[in-house]
């Protein structure tokens, strides 16, 4: 049986992140040997722990890449996981920093990534689904789902700017309710996505001195500071507007989003773990400078509305130490561990291979062989290996992810 070995991981350096050691990114890389210097100007937006070829992570006591490690002891993924995806690690685990929105965008289930990997394969550059889970480490904002349409309406018919957007005949079809609600709001999304920039970029600037001028309670229900804010990071895009559209959810430390393919989202500010299926398969629409897809984000996009609190994801407790976020596809499994000071504890052995990261802490964790580990140090676990660790005088706080098998 192989034993668990160190990882030194990739940093991408993306203009939404946080700069400097304000960024969660960059106090993890360096404290975990990823990155030797802090550069304050520097943005820090990813730490992307896994063998994804965009970013991947070495193995640091023989320096090769995850992926090659892989090839040659492939047996370390486990039965179950080779017989389910190969001999791939079949997820991609992250940390991200985050100071400005990423864009408005969705991921395609796994039929429509390989269309689109077929058709354009210098946009779409593998063919796999992308579900992704984002649990908290900081306050954390984001967009995600359509609101409850009654919501929807309320905002298309009370902010005037949407009629100049829109037109009178959809929104008349939404007030009377005589097409399919769901129909008749991604008609009303197309169309609002689809605008001409100079008139989405008129219109923002009218509803932004609207919205200003209005007293507290008003400006706390149209979301002045999130669209002054948004407005401020990319001028003029239509993005701004989706606000009325999807829910605006608020993250406590802890607490957890699934995005499961088509499931339109933004993340907006904060800091979170982040797991996915290893792919890098996303669909844009705007709050971007990079390609947008409109066509087919609204052709693959889900539209059914639901309050925001649904889309909470929810861990289960799996021992004292545990909490395990479980979402419905096999690709991954995440592990949110916290251990007291001063005890000596069995992990819960995994069927698969999985990798870990240090978030807060020192700790002593035998296999085979001991590793002492401490904040930022990310290893790689083959499966089935079971492993101890030893806590000092401080919680330490660890997060886990494996297939979900």
């Amino acid at each position: 049986m192989c034993d668990m070995f160190e990882l030194k991981c990739f940093i991408q350096n993306y203009h939404w992140g946080k700069k400097g050691l304000d960024s969660e990114v960059c106090r993890l890389g360096l404290a975990g040997g990823h990155i030797n210097i802090v550069d304050e100007k520097q943005f820090y937006a990813e730490l992307w722990m896994g063998a994804l070829s965009k970013g991947m992570s070495i193995v640091k006591n023989s320096g090769l890449n995850l992926n090659k490690w892989i090839d040659f002891n492939h047996e370390a993924l486990g039965e179950t996981s080779i017989a389910k995806f190969g001999k791939n690690l079949p997820f991609l685990l992250k940390v991200l920093s985050i100071n400005s929105a990423l864009s408005i965008q969705v991921h395609p289930d796994k039929d429509m990534a390989e269309k689109l990997h077929q058709e354009y394969p210098e946009v779409y550059q593998d063919p796999n689904h992308k579900p992704e889970i984002a649990i908290a480490l900081s306050n954390f904002e984001g967009l995600c789902g359509f609101r409850p349409y009654a919501e929807i309406k309320m905002f298309l018919v009370e902010i005037p700017e949407f009629q100049d957007i829109i037109g009178l005949e959809l929104l008349k079809k939404l007030k009377e309710g005589t097409t399919n609600e769901n129909d008749i709001v991604k008609n009303i999304f197309y169309k609002l996505m689809t605008s001409d920039k100079k008139i989405i970029k008129q219109n923002i600037t009218s509803h932004k001195n609207k919205i200003n001028k209005l007293d507290a309670e008003h400006k706390k229900k149209y979301l002045a500071k999130l669209f002054c804010q948004l407005d401020c990071w990319y001028p003029g895009d239509v993005g701004c507007f989706c606000i009325y559209f999807l829910n605006y959810i608020k993250l406590t430390p802890g607490q957890a989003i699934y995005l499961g393919a088509n499931v339109p989202h933004a993340y907006i500010y904060g800091d979170c773990i982040e797991c996915m299926a290893c792919s890098d398969n996303v669909v844009r629409a705007g709050l971007t400078s990079k390609n947008i897809d409109v066509e087919t984000l609204c052709n693959i996009t889900n539209f059914d509305g639901a309050p925001a609190e649904l889309k909470l994801f929810y861990g289960v407790s799996e021992n004292n130490y545990t909490t395990l976020f479980k979402p419905p596809v096999p690709d991954f499994s995440v592990a949110h561990i916290m251990i007291p000071p001063n005890i000596t504890c069995n992990l819960i052995t995994r069927r698969a291979a999985s990798i870990i990261i240090v978030i807060n802490g020192q700790c002593k964790v035998i296999g085979l062989s001991e590793l002492l580990l401490s904040t930022g140090k990310v290893i790689f676990v083959p499966a089935k290996l079971s492993i101890q660790i030893c806590t000092y005088s401080e919680n330490v706080h660890i997060y886990q992810a494996f297939a979900n098998l």
